[in-house]
């Protein structure tokens, strides 16, 4: 299922949420400890993005701000429960700028081809709003390859 209003309009809404430290602190921990757990490891960005580079993809650019790009996807809770799959045979096509900051941190770090492994924390997807499927204040993870870039 595709779910291209949500992405849009719950950027636009998340965007706006605020934390507080302690707030962001717990964020960081609850990934820290799932990290522990599973026995994942994974590089953390500055605003708290942990990422792990699967395969970087190929030419010497890096994507865009403002590239549109097409891609596939896992998203999956802490839990292991996975709230939805989008096949390579029917991927989405966004600009990077429409989607949520943690998206938009991972996908800037690959080129063409490029696949990465996220964990990402509420205040960089979709904060404290809820959908049918993701309850407010979720830590998301996603197992995310790019297929083309425009």
């Amino acid at each position: 299922m595709k779910w291209i209003g949500l992405f849009i309009l719950l950027f636009s809404i998340a965007s706006c949420t605020t934390y507080s430290e302690r707030d962001l602190a717990s964020f960081d921990n609850q990934i820290k400890e799932y990290l522990d757990s599973t026995g994942l490891e994974m590089e953390r960005t500055e605003d708290g993005l942990y990422y792990t580079i699967v395969e970087e993809g190929e030419g010497e650019e890096f994507i865009g701000y403002k590239d549109q790009v097409t891609f596939y996807y896992k998203g999956s809770f802490l839990t292991g429960n996975s709230f939805q799959v989008i096949s390579k045979n029917d991927p989405l096509s966004f600009k990077v700028s429409q989607l949520i900051i943690g998206w938009q941190d991972a996908l800037m770090m690959l080129k063409k081809g490029g696949s990465i492994h996220i964990i990402i924390p509420p205040q960089l997807g979709y904060a404290d709003q809820s959908s049918s499927i993701i309850p407010a204040n979720t830590i998301l993870e996603y197992e995310l390859t790019v297929l083309d870039v425009h």
